[in-house]
């Protein structure tokens, strides 16, 4: 028997969604302000969205909205397929979004994986069609995909 206070309470949760039973902390995450900020430039339904996911799942939003001299930037530095006007980025309010689980860990895939799984499944929950950027395709496969973005989302019905 532990006799000592545990530092944090654990609480199991089963989901109605393909990633079964997932471990949450007793307090409630949240967007720091530069989160916010970025996510305040994309398009309602992905503000319902991650402001949805954020309470379950850590994460922060690195990106929103993406003006010619950034898209070009992410574009030359190989970070994108696509050019200013060709990326869902681009649009006013953005269509896309980049969001990672926080803490990040850019050579962890897995847990990027596992953190789209949730987003995915919280977006048919609440009927939001997104794709994510590993995997564009939509096949549940990222072995066949040549391009990996981890980090993005985007809305299918615009």
């Amino acid at each position: 028997m532990c006799l000592s206070k545990p530092s944090q309470v654990f609480v199991v949760l089963t989901l109605p969604s393909p990633l079964g039973a997932f471990f949450f902390r007793d307090s409630m995450p949240a967007f720091n302000q530069r989160s916010r900020d970025n996510l305040d430039q994309c398009h309602p339904d992905l503000q319902r969205l991650f402001n949805d996911v954020v309470r379950h799942f850590d994460c922060s939003v690195i990106c929103g909205h993406r003006g010619k001299a950034e898209q070009e930037a992410v574009f030359k530095a190989g970070k994108s397929k696509a050019r200013f006007g060709e990326s869902k980025h681009n649009h006013v309010p953005s269509m896309a979004v980049d969001v990672v689980p926080y803490p990040v860990d850019w050579q962890d895939r897995e847990r990027f994986a596992m953190f789209a799984g949730f987003v995915l499944g919280r977006a048919i929950e609440l009927g939001v069609n997104v794709r994510w950027g590993g995997d564009w395709d939509r096949d549940t496969k990222t072995a066949d995909e040549t391009f990996l973005d981890m980090p993005h989302f985007e809305l299918m019905d615009c």
